[in-house]
């Protein structure tokens, strides 16, 4: 039986925490201490030191040797369970994706072990339960954060590759990835090149937009605000062919677009230069002075993203092959769509000097349905294909449906093969986790700790002081940078009520019911029970969410999931607390 002592205990260890996040709060919501880039200094401070150091003293003080090894298959079981259930449900479901999938699992299954969750379950079952909450926490840091970066990159990587290789995904063999190429979250302007080897095959190199070469091209305008347009030369792999990419000097897209490589390996080897199939290459008619569709194909509203500089007219219609080629990869800014990119395939000054193709399209038709995979409706009511770039700009909530066809039929899109995808996404990955200092605090902590129980070595006290100053500040630094990163925000619910209690319901019925089930399975009774169901109860975590925002993969949601989840939380743990208490 709960009583009123027990209950004092339990706040006791958790009102501190919601007072450090409360003064935060404060601070620059209503009193107007600190400004959003003193914010952004100290959750920094807190990411790459507070919280890595709170991380490593609590798995280093963890003795490994004692870890109970029903509670931890019993958390394994429940991040299983959902697991296998979300990918039938992705496959079988129409509503299913890759990307609720994702956050699905966040919210189901991680959730704030070690800010909230050591101090919480310490006043609640004692100190035993403290040291259950830390294996959880190195279960959480070196395996299922690692599990959630490659569903993010592979998510990653199918978008780059659908969008760059439509028809020509399951023909690589190989990528080579530019050391400088730290992750395929969409954030870096990225391009691909392909070459074609001997056994027919692509070999794909992914390297970072074109913009880094040398500048042969620039121009800059002034309407409220500078936007340099640089246009700069790339290699290409087709012969006589010259591409370049034209990058606005603003925010860039989360990749420079690119082109189908099939479409001009054919149309630069095929049969008279033109292209067995139709092309979507845009060619240049000098005497109508108009752009043309390769093979019949009508131009769309858009065509002017291609923009011949010279040369004959490229494909179709009886052209000799070897004709010089230029093509415009454009990769722009703040949206998908930015204000320079349309000066300078809109017409006017910047159209016509590049030899483009004057547009009436007004700016407002760029802003719209930007984040649309579909078709969307033309100027005379005719679906148009979403331009590419759309697709880079894809919001949180994009499906990976395949495209239908006219006749109403399901194109199948290919993929490289398991292994060349595996081995590309296990690159990105790596290259993620070297990068971030919760990597080490956590392999370091785990190390130092099989070590010192092993052979009772103690940590020398120069090392353990050192350590400890920050570390001890950890706890609260880390709820005070949640403060901030809550008045920062513009709504506490950012996706919109019924959402939020979707989420909610997810976070603190379905997770907790599903880690009963599997803690029931494994033989887990009494306190340990009950310690397994209370934590599942815990708000969302931190980390997921940072992922979240920085692959674009619903934000929003996540971000309510901490906020809102941190404001009820309390109560909702208790009434846990309580009823398994009866």
């Amino acid at each position: 039986m709960i009583t009123s002592s027990d209950l004092y205990h339990v706040l006791t260890a958790v009102v501190p925490l919601y007072v450090a996040m409360i003064l935060a709060y404060g601070s620059v919501k209503w009193w107007k201490i600190f400004t959003p880039d003193q914010c952004s200094g100290i959750n920094r401070f807190v990411a790459l030191f507070a919280v890595p150091l709170l991380s490593f003293h609590f798995i280093s003080t963890n003795n490994p040797y004692t870890m109970n090894t029903r509670f931890i298959a019993a958390d394994t079981l429940q991040k299983l369970m959902v697991l296998v259930g979300l990918a039938f449900w992705s496959r079988l479901s129409p509503r299913g994706s890759l990307e609720w999938s994702i956050t699905l699992f966040s919210l189901s299954t991680l959730p704030n072990t070690l800010v909230m969750g050591i101090p919480l379950l310490k006043g609640m079952y004692g100190d035993f339960s403290g040291s259950l909450m830390v294996q959880i926490v190195v279960l959480q840091c070196i395996i299922w954060y690692t599990l959630m970066l490659f569903l993010f990159e592979f998510r990653g990587a199918r978008l780059l590759i659908a969008e760059q290789f439509p028809d020509t995904a399951g023909s690589i063999i190989s990528f080579r990835v530019d050391s400088d190429v730290l992750s395929l979250d969409g954030k870096e302007p990225l391009q691909t090149e392909a070459e074609v080897g001997e056994d027919g095959k692509l070999h794909v190199t992914v390297r970072k937009s074109a913009s880094s070469h040398s500048e042969i091209f620039s121009r800059r305008s002034h309407n409220g605000m500078n936007s340099g347009v640089s246009l700069t030369p790339r290699p290409s792999n087709l012969a006589n062919a010259e591409i370049y990419s034209l990058q606005s000097s603003r925010n860039p897209t989360p990749r420079g677009s690119s082109f189908n490589h099939t479409d001009f390996y054919s149309m630069v080897n095929g049969n008279n230069g033109a292209s067995p199939r139709g092309s979507n290459f845009a060619g240049y008619d000098e005497e109508s002075g108009r752009v043309n569709g390769n093979a019949g194909y009508p131009v769309p509203a858009n065509a002017g993203i291609f923009s011949p500089v010279g040369g004959k007219r490229a494909g179709g219609g009886g052209g000799g092959g070897g004709k010089d080629l230029h093509m415009f990869v454009w990769s722009s800014s703040a949206s998908p769509v930015s204000e320079g990119g349309i000066h300078v395939f809109r017409g006017g000054e910047y159209g016509n000097d590049l030899g483009g193709v004057p547009h009436t399209k007004e700016y407002d038709d760029f802003g719209r349905n930007e984040f649309s995979f579909g078709n969307q409706p033309g100027p005379n009511g005719v679906e148009r294909e979403a331009s590419v770039l759309s697709k880079l700009g894809s919001s949180s909530t994009a499906e990976l449906h395949p495209k239908a066809s006219p006749h109403g039929e399901t194109k199948p899109s290919s993929m490289p093969p398991a292994s060349v995808m595996t081995r590309l996404i296990l690159i990105m990955v790596w290259r993620k986790l070297i990068r971030n200092p919760n990597t080490y605090s956590s392999l370091i902590g785990l190390t130092w700790s099989l070590v010192s129980f092993k052979w009772n070595v103690a940590m020398p006290a120069i090392v353990a002081k050192s350590i400890a100053i920050l570390s001890d500040a950890g706890l609260g630094m880390a709820m005070f940078s949640l403060g901030l990163f809550m008045a920062l925000q513009p709504k506490i619910i950012a996706c919109g009520n019924s959402v939020a209690t979707f989420a909610m319901a997810v976070r603190f019925l379905i997770g907790p019911a599903v880690y009963g089930s599997a803690s029931l399975a494994v033989g887990l009774h009494g306190t340990l029970l009950h310690v397994a169901i209370v934590q599942a109860a815990l708000p969302q975590g931190i980390v997921p969410f940072v992922f979240a925002k920085e692959y674009n993969v619903h934000p929003d949601i996540l971000s309510t999931g901490v906020i809102f989840g941190m404001l009820i939380a309390l109560p909702i743990t208790l009434v846990y607390y309580i009823v398994l208490g009866l």
